[in-house]
């Protein structure tokens, strides 16, 4: 009797493929409401401050299913896991969308963080059962790739959509879309290809079941290692950044101090996501040809201080030296995808796991914070002035607000000094 074959490679990709388009749909959620601010501030009545807050119940519920997630994926299985987490955000887009007041949208928004903060381990958890080894990486770098594509949909395609029909109907379309993604993953995916009468990959990728310590357990050992407790606080000072403006504040600080259209803005706070993606494959690669992580991280957030602060301090930039400036913040703030390399090899290997979920949750707990914090500033130094219903901010209103930024990335540079470098080697 013949040993049963592995997957074929276009199947194996089709059911990778629909864990993928449920973390593209969380990418395009997270970013969606940078490109409405003023439709939400108009139809909910909020300031700055309720504005951001509303933003961030995405990652209130993103951040508090890190933990849960990889427990949930061993026990449940990325099927059911991936098709209950694409259900439950298409339910949350539909209360966003039909929301008749703030609380009822705030209720959306957090059912729509916290369903598809299971999208990524998910995704991967496949890719380790379906895909041959040595395509794993490809899979978690076209994965990320993939969220950058939806938070490209939600620039200058979203803005068109909403400008033409409306942020409502354009977002029960999204429900609608997420539904379809569910009922597919629950129709096609399977845990193992065994189910489908293949061979798995999983032995060959070495899935460990060694610890059976609980999270908070594993948390505490975690971060008894100096590297790991500090590589969760460094991450949210630049993913916080690039999310703060390019998915809330950017599009209407562009529109008010540089004139431009909402298109033009969303185009450019689109380029500054997609060069945040290459530039995470671009350091993680030159860290292990190098063999460094420390050298490279602190040149990362040295750069962007200096892009960030020229941006945010130097009024009336030329056009084509805020764009560079950017997109040089947004490659530069890329020196992230390092920590989770840095942090796992910083703690034994039985805890890996723990120190990715850890880094993972300071890389969303920056725009957790950052994003209402900015707009409690912006109602802070408001003057008054409104314009068709909606607050307009001063650029001393915007200066203040994103010194935030600024600080972060300041504290973030000076405990990355106190990090002990790894030479890309795990800690025995």
């Amino acid at each position: 009797m013949t040993s049963p074959s592995y997957p074929p490679l276009r199947l194996a990709w089709m059911i990778w493929g629909l864990g993928a388009a449920l973390y593209l749909i969380g990418f395009y959620q997270r970013v969606a409401p940078g490109v409405m601010t003023s439709e939400l501030m108009t139809d909910f009545q909020l300031n700055a401050a309720g504005l951001g807050n509303l933003s961030a119940f995405y990652f209130y519920s993103y951040v508090a299913m890190q933990v849960p997630t990889g427990l949930l994926a061993d026990h449940w299985g990325p099927r059911r896991l991936l098709s209950l987490g694409a259900t439950v955000a298409g339910m949350g887009a539909l209360l966003f969308a039909m929301a008749p007041d703030t609380l009822w949208a705030n209720l959306g928004r957090l059912l729509i963080g916290g369903s598809v903060a299971v999208a990524f381990v998910g995704t991967l958890k496949l890719a380790g059962h379906w895909l041959p080894p040595k395509q794993y990486s490809f899979a978690s770098g076209i994965a990320l790739f993939c969220g950058v594509v939806g938070a490209v949909f939600a620039g200058v395609p979203l803005r068109l959509l909403v400008d033409a029909f409306g942020w409502r109907p354009v977002m029960l379309s999204s429900a609608v879309v997420t539904f379809i993604v569910a009922f597919g993953i629950w129709l096609l995916v399977r845990d193992d290809p065994t189910e489908k009468g293949y061979a798995s990959h999983a032995i060959a990728h070495n899935e460990s079941s060694s610890s059976h310590i609980g999270a908070l357990a594993g948390i505490r050992a975690v971060l008894g290692y100096r590297n790991t407790w500090l590589l969760f606080f460094v991450p949210g000072a630049g993913v916080g950044s690039v999310l703060t403006f390019a998915g809330l504040w950017g599009v209407p600080f562009l529109t008010t101090h540089y004139g431009m259209e909402k298109t033009t803005a969303a185009a450019i706070c689109s380029a500054l996501l997609v060069s945040w993606a290459v530039g995470g494959p671009a350091f993680g690669w030159l860290s292990d040809h190098l063999g460094h992580r420390k050298p490279l991280y602190l040149l990362g957030c040295v750069i962007q201080l200096v892009t960030w602060s020229i941006v945010i301090l130097v009024p009336a930039l030329p056009v084509w030296l805020l764009v560079l400036l950017l997109i040089s913040a947004g490659f530069f703030s890329g020196n992230m995808i390092i920590g989770f390399a840095f942090a796992r090899e910083s703690a034994p290997i039985r805890l890996a796991g723990t120190a990715a979920g850890l880094v993972n949750m300071g890389v969303m707990i920056g725009p957790m914070l950052l994003q209402p914090a900015v707009g409690w500033l912006l109602d802070h130094y408001w003057t008054g002035e409104m314009n068709n219903g909606v607050r307009l901010y001063t650029l001393e209103a915007y200066e203040n607000g994103f010194t935030l930024m600024m600080g972060w990335l300041v504290v973030a540079l000076i405990l990355m000094f106190f990090t002990r470098e790894t030479h890309c080697k795990q800690i025995a």
